[in-house]
């Protein structure tokens, strides 16, 4: 779902009438009508999606035209929110780690796979990845990496 400022977001923007913390000020920024919820949250500024649902709540983000109005639930489905609430950036920093581990216990036989997942960079780079994982290490010790990827 793509965000755009209201007209009382923009004159929030200049006057600073509401009180943003630094985090969704920067975020807020973002929201220019190109950007989905997604890649505003993705982009490393720590916001959540509760803050994004904030923003709508007071009027300052509404949906791009033509799309339909933002739920909290949708926000939160927008944003890659499972029924556990981990956003795809956290499931991607819960299973690096288990994959880089499972990787590097091939050995040299598993050392070009150890490095395309030292170069995956989001959740859907590393989810790409997994079956070629389980193919090399076995579904029994994969089982940690899919609980990582998928709850």
């Amino acid at each position: 779902m793509i965000l755009v400022k209201t007209e009382a977001g923009q004159q929030v923007l200049k006057d600073r009438s509401v009180p943003l913390t630094p985090r969704q000020r920067s975020a807020f920024i973002q929201f220019d009508g190109k950007r989905s919820i997604d890649d505003v949250l993705g982009s490393g500024l720590g916001i959540g999606s509760e803050e994004i649902e904030q923003m709508i709540a007071l009027g300052l983000l509404a949906p791009l035209a033509g799309q339909p109005a933002a739920a909290p639930a949708a926000v939160a489905a927008a944003a890659g929110h499972a029924p556990s609430g981990r956003s795809r950036q956290q499931r991607y920093k819960d299973a690096y780690p288990i994959a880089t581990q499972l990787t590097g216990s091939l050995g040299l036989m598993g050392f070009r796979l150890n490095l395309q997942v030292e170069g995956t960079t989001s959740y859907e780079d590393l989810l790409a990845l997994a079956p070629k994982i389980r193919a090399a290490v076995g579904p029994e010790k994969t089982a940690a990496l899919d609980k990582a990827l998928n709850d």
